[in-house]
């Protein structure tokens, strides 16, 4: 049966795509290094780091002495979340889903970044599966592990992504295993290039908890309608807004911090009592936020999957 893990099971790796000058990063290039210095460091005390980049020595100078994977690409920006594989569980493998990536709509050049999957695979360890036929960003979609996706019609129904008579439920279905998908129409937030992706709205945690950013009451309301696979209405917990694009990894999340020093408290404390038994590392973002991202969008994890005995 083929599964969409969900983000807090155990992982092998984080990949990162890493700024360059080339990148929409050229004029605070060195600051937006400081910030994924900062990811690569965390990441790399807790699971495999891979990073790709046209410029493996000087990303190896940056790191020195961080343990990573470096694996040399030409890419057009940074956002892995989007251009990356999405890796589902399928017969005890690993299946690496390459769909296609176009800037969000088309909205800015993304030929290279498209082509990352392709040009990576042999490092990766998984089943190479082509998708690139449907528009699909990592961003848009989230999975409690267990069938369910959460994502909105503003994003994967907009006709930016979709081709004409187009089903991305029977996608969703057929290609990464959901049982249900539950749709939501509101929310959004100043300057999103994405048309709303969920994971800057609401994620999924264990035990049937959403959180989620605070201060959209349409986009609250949708939430208390939703319902658990049992039936139940999830529990509803709220942070501060762009503090929703945390990262789960192996024992920690990793949340950005911005300028507020007390919504950033406050996300740390909400972050540990809905993750107890992980440590809640902020991370300086507000780098990321000039180009209207944060720390999820710049990675995308590998689940680890154990083979099944023959």
């Amino acid at each position: 049966m083929r599964r969409l893990p969900a983000e807090w099971e155990p992982q092998e790796a984080v990949l990162l795509t890493w700024p360059h000058e080339g990148t929409d990063w050229c004029d605070s290039l060195e600051d937006v290094e400081k910030c994924y210095v900062n990811i690569a460091s965390e990441i790399a005390k807790r699971e495999t780091l891979w990073i790709v980049t046209p410029e493996p020595e000087h990303v190896r100078n940056l790191l020195n002495g961080i343990e990573a994977k470096i694996i040399m690409c030409p890419t057009n920006d940074t956002w892995a979340r989007d251009h990356a594989f999405i890796s589902v569980e399928e017969d005890g493998e690993r299946r690496l889903l390459d769909f296609r990536f176009n800037a969000w709509g088309g909205k800015f050049e993304a030929e290279l970044d498209n082509a990352i999957n392709t040009h990576i695979q042999w490092a990766v360890d998984g089943i190479y599966e082509d998708h690139l036929d449907v528009e699909l960003e990592g961003g848009s979609i989230e999975s409690d592990g267990r069938g369910t996706i959460l994502t909105t019609v503003r994003c994967n129904k907009n006709p930016n992504r979709r081709k004409a008579g187009e089903d991305i439920e029977s996608v969703f279905i057929n290609s990464l295993g959901a049982k249900r998908i539950l749709w939501l129409e509101n929310g959004g937030l100043e300057h999103d290039d994405t048309d709303g992706h969920i994971d800057t709205l609401a994620r999924f945690a264990p035990n049937d908890v959403i959180v989620y950013g605070e201060g959209d009451e349409a986009l609250l309301t949708e939430l208390k309608a939703l319902r658990t696979m049992e039936g139940k209405p999830y529990t509803l917990v709220p942070l501060p807004p762009y503090h929703v694009n945390f990262l789960i990894m192996n024992g920690a999340v990793l949340v950005p911090f911005y300028e507020n020093g007390d919504d950033n408290e406050r996300a740390r404390k909400t972050l540990q009592s809905v993750f107890p038994e992980r440590e809640i590392v902020g991370i300086n973002c507000r780098i990321l936020l000039t180009q209207n991202g944060s720390l999820h969008c710049c990675t995308m994890q590998f689940p680890l999957i154990k083979k099944e005995a023959e």
